[in-house]
């Protein structure tokens, strides 16, 4: 009996205890360290070394679909992760319940990388500030942002030892401008690094920023008349000196309300805008003119007076009176909004009274003809002394006539040389001239080689439609003179021996 109980005993002992199997199990996660994009899914295993385990999961506050599962684990799908989160996996195994947390960590890339340079156009010598920023980038402690000048690095920064939760992915550094600063890129460089976490290196550039330098100390300055005569063009110019870069100066004219389009031009550090203007109202107006350069505006403004002051009107009552026709010639004003002009006629025995017309009475004749008559009217516009002038032609009407200094009663022709018949004879209209020899018409636009034949005398005729008139010409053709002969053979020949000596001396002489 006692060999049975001890038998009995060993065989317990050498049966392994399932209990004690069950205590020493195990559970894992898969992966044992997660990284996701903000927003993207994540694919958890829980598993255990129970044989036989008992319930099982995971615990998390994502949302999360059991995908897969089989007798020692399970498969979870987490979707839309956006924030660092604890996941915890636990499985049961003979009513002991063991557990195993997985650190969920969301990463952002620096997709975004913006510099801002405030202002991004400073005057020399003045300060700006060159701030880089990234939005929504995560983890903040694998940040590092990298500001650069061109290619020359001014500041880093990291994120490592984080103050607040709070703070933002932003440096920013303050600089003085200095002339070789104009023009000079700035730019920033993130750099997200999630090797630690077993992820790679992430890193995205900013686009070029410009900063402009600028100087424009001075107000612009415009040249105008002050008084503008309305309806007729008239040119101003508004000049803005000492100022960089002239050639991206903007420059807006106004007169009153009226956009002027001015033509821009620069030299150095100075530009000009000139402009043509027409006003159209009377009265007191305001000229500006409006520069501005990057952030910086300055404006000059100047009043100018608009006044009205046509010519005044010269009139006959007969154009093209006839000779010993008395005609009369009056000269009026035009009626302003102003005082009346003072008017000055030509040969007017009177100044007429301030608002009345000019008068004058004349007897035409012949000389009339072709004369000038003219009127002057005087204004006086804001302290200025102002004048206009009308003139107007006398056209006398006579018939033809001649005289001798036109058309010369004898004349002499030489033998030999090209000779014209001289005749030009007087009369409104113009007359036309005929002259005939013996019924034959002689033409006298062909000039003629003088023969003893042409010695003969001319009989000439003008003609208008208001008559006509006759007169013989004594034309008589001598032979050139034998000691006048002698005299051009001469000098003939002196010129020819001087031309001779002269190009002699200029081939010997000349280098």
């Amino acid at each position: 009996m006692e060999m049975l109980l001890f038998g009995v005993w060993a065989l317990l002992i050498l049966i392994p205890d399932p209990g004690a199997a069950e205590e020493r199990f195990e559970v894992s996660v898969w992966p044992d360290q997660a990284l996701v994009k903000y927003g993207q899914s994540l694919t958890v295993n829980c598993s255990t070394t129970c044989p036989d385990p008992g319930p099982g999961g995971i615990e998390t506050l994502l949302k999360k679909t059991e995908v897969g599962k089989g007798p020692q684990w399970k498969k979870f799908l987490l979707e839309d992760v956006t924030q660092n989160s604890i996941l915890q996996c636990f499985f049961s195994c003979a009513g002991i319940q063991k557990d195993i947390n997985l650190g969920i960590t969301v990463y952002q890339p620096p997709e975004q990388v913006i510099v801002e340079l405030q202002p991004a156009w400073v005057a020399v010598d003045e300060a700006f500030t060159v701030t880089c920023r990234v939005p929504r980038v995560t983890p903040l402690e694998n940040l590092t942002l990298t500001l650069l000048q061109d290619d020359r690095e001014l500041r880093r920064k990291n994120f490592r030892s984080l103050a607040m939760a709070s703070q933002r992915a932003e440096v920013t550094i303050n600089v003085k401008a200095q002339w070789v600063d104009d023009r000079c890129n700035f730019s920033c460089r993130a750099e997200l690094d999630l090797n630690s976490r077993g992820g790679g290196l992430f890193h995205s550039n900013s686009a070029l920023q410009i900063l402009r330098l600028f100087e424009f100390s001075q107000s612009p300055q415009l040249r105008v008349s002050s008084l503008l005569e309305v309806g007729m063009a008239e040119t101003v110019s508004c000049k803005v000196a000492r100022v960089f870069p002239a050639e991206e100066v903007m420059i807006h004219m106004f007169l009153g309300d009226q956009e002027l389009s001015p033509f821009l031009f620069w030299e150095g550090d100075t530009i000009w805008a000139n402009a043509t203007i027409r006003a159209m109202e009377i009265g007191d107006q305001e000229l500006s003119c409006l520069a501005s350069l990057g952030p910086v505006e300055q404006k000059t403004s100047q009043p100018v007076y608009v006044y009205s002051f046509p010519p005044p009107v010269l009139e006959m009552e007969e154009m093209y009176p006839l000779a010993g026709t008395e005609i009369n010639v009056t000269c009026s004003g035009h009626i302003l909004t102003s005082s009346s002009p003072t008017l000055r006629l030509q040969g007017a025995p009177d100044l007429p009274v301030p608002g009345e017309p000019a008068w004058l009475s004349l007897n035409a004749s012949e000389e009339d003809d072709g004369r000038n008559l003219s009127c002057e009217a005087s204004l006086e516009v804001q302290g200025q002394q102002l004048s206009k002038t009308a003139v107007i032609q006398l056209h006398v009407l006579y018939k033809p006539r001649f005289e001798e200094s036109g058309c010369p009663g004898n004349q002499i022709w030489v033998e030999g040389m090209v000779q014209m018949l001289a005749c030009v004879p007087k009369g409104n209209p113009t007359p036309v001239l005929m002259c005939t020899w013996n019924g034959t018409v002689f033409d006298l636009e062909v000039p003629q080689k003088a023969t003893w034949n042409h010695s003969r005398t001319y009989c000439c005729t003008a003609t208008n439609q208001l008559g006509s008139v006759s007169k013989h010409i004594e034309v008589l053709v001598k032979g050139l003179d034998k000691g006048v002969s002698s005299i051009i053979l001469v000098i003939f020949r002196v010129a020819f021996v001087v031309g001779v000596i002269y190009m002699a001396l200029i081939r010997n002489i000349w280098p």
